[in-house]
């Protein structure tokens, strides 16, 4: 089982689409800016935001990627709390 998903932070008003096999996992490592990339560059705290379930990493892949495109953002930005 993967997950596709979604994080906001507020404070820098960033949204970044992702995929894993651990999602409580994931979140906490961007939050303690484990990784070197995109998320490590802001301060403030990460939020889930919208996640999806599916069965193979190909298919987290594939979604992912059509969320990171324009529709795929615009919907996913329906979920940013006002």
């Amino acid at each position: 089982m993967f997950f596709v998903y979604a994080i906001y932070n507020r404070q820098a008003k960033k949204l970044y689409i992702g995929q894993t096999e651990n999602l409580e996992s994931r979140i906490e490592m961007h939050n303690k800016h484990v990784f070197a990339g995109y998320t490590a560059r802001f301060s403030g705290e990460w939020e889930l935001i919208y996640q999806e379930i599916v069965v193979s990493r190909a298919e987290a892949l594939k979604r992912e990627k059509q969320l990171k495109s324009f529709r795929g953002r615009e919907f996913v930005k329906k979920y940013i709390p006002g």
